[in-house]
């Protein structure tokens, strides 16, 4: 871990993660998986699959809410 404070920084900055760049969604949905991709940030897609995630938690939540109304 890097314990270099920069100027006008109060927390030392972490080491970056390892990241390995991906022709399309697909490559690495197929490469990493959806738990890679989303969760470990394997490549540049994981915002997106994060964004996918939420949408289906949301939505079964929402459903089971509204079972159980």
């Amino acid at each position: 871990m890097s314990d270099e404070v920069r100027k006008g920084e109060r927390i030392p900055r972490r080491p970056l993660p390892e990241f390995e760049e991906v022709a399309n969604f697909g490559e690495a949905m197929t490469k990493h998986g959806f738990w890679g991709t989303a969760l470990e940030d394997k490549n540049q897609y994981g915002p997106i699959s994060m964004m996918i995630l939420l949408l289906v938690v949301a939505t079964v939540t929402g459903s089971i809410l509204k079972l159980l109304a």
